[in-house]
């Protein structure tokens, strides 16, 4: 028993969706196209898991956040990909995949067959038990990863209004569902091993902002330790968790953010495997050219920063997924994929964007006792990475462009001065300069050469010229010869 299709897509979360969106957008035929996931729903935006979907009051339900809502294009339900002759292949775990033989074996003993597959299996969360904690199976202790999960936190949350929750990670997951606890009426104690929250993004002054927010609401942190093992009563119900520096602290609940794995297993040994992911050129092609890997489980050239990386976040999951359908489509059209490392959250009122790398020295800015403050990180004299809390759509998109940008700066208090004024100021010019620098002395802290494009309109006229002289004297040479 079999069935074959041109292009499969294995994995069913957002990476799935905006590549079906892809496909048809760009002329797919009826019956060529075929999804697989292990969810028995269609592709859907998971950061509403950690949002919308934990709310006590009007919370999101699907089919509100199937893709593309998160980019706010058509939804795609069920009837969608029906229409377009996408077979959707849900519930269905792939159990072996033969890359030179093209072919995928299901759990059921089905054969699949494809001429190109794209995997977008995107990640699974780390489980305690993979840090020699048990008790992940007890009632109470939830993780978030899928729609199963999401429902499941929902009716612990439930059943626990009013009483103690330990939020274990203190990254995306972490807080994001601290929030919707609190929200929920419910105690949260965050306890994570770094010094402060969001570690791998966060300086110290931007999380203490956060941190003094979350207290506000009644979180409270325990930082510096992690969990060892629960408590229970005679009824099995848990009453507390252990914590290794010896504290106790009351739990009806528990929520395990600790970090995610991709799922690269089907392909460990046929696949180049590179920093945890599957190692994609800049057209997303693997090693295999038949296959091709997008999203949490792809690591592929970032351009802007001359290195492979593989980036966990929705919006490299949706660009890539796009991109990898653009080469697979119209190859000789599709240039390498070009992507500026985009992150985002949106908790309680507050809302952040960092764009780039947090990696040099940082230059803080805004009132941080407010709530517009941001950062720029500047790595070998350039701007190499942007953050901004409480920014509007237009100052998002000056810090993003200023961070492609890569100005150079030479005195980090004047860009400290000029603070968000700077990107706002430098992402006003139509064009990009060819050198833009901030701070060398008195006076003038901003001062940019003529746009690039004059410089090279001007070098291909005198060129063009050249050529021009040199054949007409090469010609009357030749004739006197």
């Amino acid at each position: 028993m079999g069935r074959a299709f041109v292009y499969v897509i294995l994995g069913g979360g957002v990476a799935a969706g905006y590549a079906a969106h892809e496909f048809v957008k760009r002329g797919v035929s009826h019956g060529e196209l075929c999804i697989i996931s292990e969810e028995p729903v269609a592709p859907y935006e998971r950061p509403a898991l950690s949002k919308g979907y934990l709310l006590p009051e009007d919370p999101a339900r699907l089919p509100a956040f199937h893709c593309c809502v998160g980019s706010n294009e058509e939804r795609l339900t069920p009837k969608w990909y029906k229409e377009n002759g996408i077979e959707l292949v849900l519930g269905t775990r792939v159990k072996s995949a033969d890359v030179r033989r093209k072919t995928l074996l299901t759990a059921t003993g089905e054969t699949i067959t494809y001429k190109i597959l794209i995997v977008a299996t995107g990640a699974r969360a780390l489980k305690l038990e993979e840090f020699g904690v048990s008790g992940s199976d007890a009632e109470s202790v939830c993780y978030l990863r899928d729609l199963a999960d999401a429902n499941r936190l929902v009716n612990v949350m439930q059943s626990s209004g009013g009483g103690n929750a330990v939020v274990i990670g203190g990254g995306y997951i972490g807080m994001e569902c601290a929030a919707s606890l609190v929200i929920g009426k419910i105690n949260v104690t965050m306890v994570f091993p770094e010094a402060h929250c969001m570690a791998r993004l966060f300086t110290a002054k931007i999380a203490s902002f956060y941190e003094e927010f979350y207290r506000s609401k009644g979180v409270k942190f325990v930082k510096g330790t992690v969990l060892t093992s629960f408590d229970f009563d005679s009824n099995d119900k848990m009453t507390a968790v252990n914590l290794r520096d010896g504290t106790k602290l009351p739990a009806d609940m528990v929520i395990v953010g600790i970090g995610i794995r991709p799922n690269t297993s089907l392909f460990e040994g046929q696949l180049t495997l590179e920093k945890g992911g599957i190692k994609v050129n800049g057209q997303m092609q693997s090693s295999n050219s038949s296959v091709y890997a997008v999203g949490d489980v792809a690591t592929f050239p970032v351009k802007i920063f001359s290195e492979t990386r593989r980036l966990e976040h929705v919006d490299s999951a949706r660009k890539s997924a796009r991109h990898a359908v653009a080469a697979i489509m119209e190859p000789e059209k599709t240039t390498e994929f070009d992507y500026l490392p985009f992150f985002y959250s949106r908790v309680f009122t507050l809302s952040w964007q960092f764009y780039g790398d947090s990696t040099g020295d940082v230059v803080h800015f805004g009132d941080f006792l407010g709530n517009s403050f941001g950062a720029y990180w500047v790595n070998k004299g350039h701007v190499v990475g942007s953050f901004l809390e409480g920014g509007t759509k237009e100052e998002y998109a000056a810090i993003a462009k200023i961070t492609r940008l890569k100005p150079s700066i030479e005195d980090l208090s004047d860009l400290e001065t000029q603070g968000l004024g700077f990107a706002l100021t430098l992402s006003d010019k139509p064009e990009p300069s060819e050198a833009v620098v901030v701070g060398s002395g008195s006076g003038s802290t901003l001062a940019t050469e003529k746009p690039l494009h004059v410089w090279h309109a001007t070098a291909g006229v005198i060129l063009a010229a050249s050529i021009a002289a040199f054949a007409y004297w090469y010609g009357r040479r030749r004739r006197r010869w």
